[in-house]
């Protein structure tokens, strides 16, 4: 079985934009003094960064013969082939092509996917759409899971 982990995380902009936040909550708070201004500047920062570590550390993992995908353990066995989308494709899946009844690990700033139909008839969920940045990977790793 070829191991599988990979880490959402969110791109270096968004970081640059969590400074901006402190930034504006310190210029917020300017007319309060200097001290506020600060704990503006440290604070707002703080809670932007917490926010932006928090969305980027979603996990994707193959493991012990199942799926987890942030809280979702799903096992292999109840998987289908999974189908490697490429930016384009992936757009449709989470747009105009997409089910509300499917479990979507969704991050738009990562641009292919991986979809999975979901085999087990119990299941009332039709298919897992996974965003990831190698998506050849996780379809070779969750193939490997099932053999």
């Amino acid at each position: 079985m070829q191991p599988y982990e990979e880490r959402l995380t969110a791109p270096r902009s968004w970081w640059f934009i969590a400074v901006l936040v402190g930034v504006a909550m310190a210029l917020i708070l300017l007319p309060l003094g200097t001290i506020p201004m600060l704990g503006g500047l440290v604070g707002g920062a703080a809670l932007a960064s917490i926010a932006v570590s928090s969305y980027g550390s979603v996990r994707i993992r193959v493991v012990s013969g199942a799926l987890v995908a942030g809280d979702a353990r799903i096992p292999v066995t109840a998987l289908g082939t999974p189908e490697v989308l490429d930016a384009e494709e992936a757009r449709a899946w989470r747009t105009h092509k997409a089910d509300t009844r499917a479990f979507m690990l969704l991050r738009g700033y990562v641009p292919t996917a991986v979809r999975v139909e979901i085999t087990d008839p119990a299941d009332p969920t039709p298919y897992v759409y996974l965003s990831t940045r190698s998506p050849e990977r996780l379809a070779a790793a969750l193939a490997g899971a099932r053999a």
